[in-house]
């Protein structure tokens, strides 16, 4: 399914409103409604691609999954906005943790479960991951990668890269969607995410810096900004938290010994 659809525009500048219509792009939304062992989870807002790593991304978030070798089966239904997961044994999951929900795309806690007990439980990243000042030329790429950002303007982007290139990326209508998507193909396909780093158009608030954490990476790099509760997250799991990467300039909030400045 196509990410992007064409529709009829007008266009109103301070002289006024043009008399022909236009041709302008927008994004597409779906609903994923995402189903484990015959339970309705939760319906995600979201970009129509890449549906089968962004359940798994979700779930393993959440901590619901945790690893491939407990998936059974995977069914996706793109057009009904269905994902299907069996696991290989019954699970159990507590009642209070499954039931159906319906999740914006946008802010606020995103599609999450998320609870003060997944921080508590949640160990330090040890990881001695340095980065020099050409990460920005990374950034760069990051932020040119995106061509369904340059035609629409309505869709956030994520990378997992190494301190040299980008490694996998992808993009969504919400910003934790796209972490989710990484993070379910790495599950899926068994790639490894330590000594990692995860770069993001969206806020960097506490949900997006847990998903990061419990994936032992060490440095997250977004454009734009954290919130407060995102940096102490940051700081007390010893996770180097970068914002308002643009051009030569970024702001680094905690564990800023990762960053090294003198390439001597």
């Amino acid at each position: 399914m196509d990410s992007v659809k064409t529709i009829l525009i007008k266009r109103v500048t301070k002289e006024g409103k043009e008399d022909t219509s236009v041709e302008d792009a927008v994004t597409r939304e779906l609903p994923l409604t995402i189903i484990l062992n015959n339970q309705e989870l939760v319906t995600l807002l979201c970009s129509p691609t890449s549906l089968k790593y962004l359940a798994i991304g979700f779930l393993s978030s959440e901590g619901l999954i945790k690893s491939r070798d407990e998936i059974k089966k995977i069914i996706v239904d793109e057009w009904r906005g269905v994902v299907r997961i069996e696991t290989k044994e019954d699970k159990g999951f507590a009642n209070e943790r499954i039931f159906k929900r319906s999740i914006t795309s946008g802010g606020g806690r995103g599609a999450s479960f998320y609870s003060v007990t997944d921080v508590q439980g949640q160990a330090k990243v040890e990881s001695q991951l340095d980065i020099s000042v050409k990460i920005f030329a990374l950034v760069k790429e990051f932020q040119q990668r995106s061509q369904i950002y340059r035609a629409t303007g309505g869709v956030h982007s994520a990378a997992m890269c190494d301190t040299k290139s980008i490694l996998i990326f992808s993009e969504d209508i919400g910003r934790h969607n796209a972490i989710d998507k990484i993070f379910g193909q790495c599950l899926i396909e068994d790639i490894p995410t330590d000594e990692r780093l995860i770069i993001t158009s969206g806020r960097i608030s506490s949900e997006i810096l847990l998903k990061v954490a419990k994936r032992n990476i060490p440095v997250i790099i977004s454009k734009s900004a954290p919130t407060d509760l995102g940096v102490r997250l940051a700081d007390d799991l010893g996770i180097t938290l970068i914002g308002f990467a643009r051009g030569k300039r970024m702001n680094v909030y905690v564990n800023d010994w990762r960053v090294v400045t003198d390439e001597g």
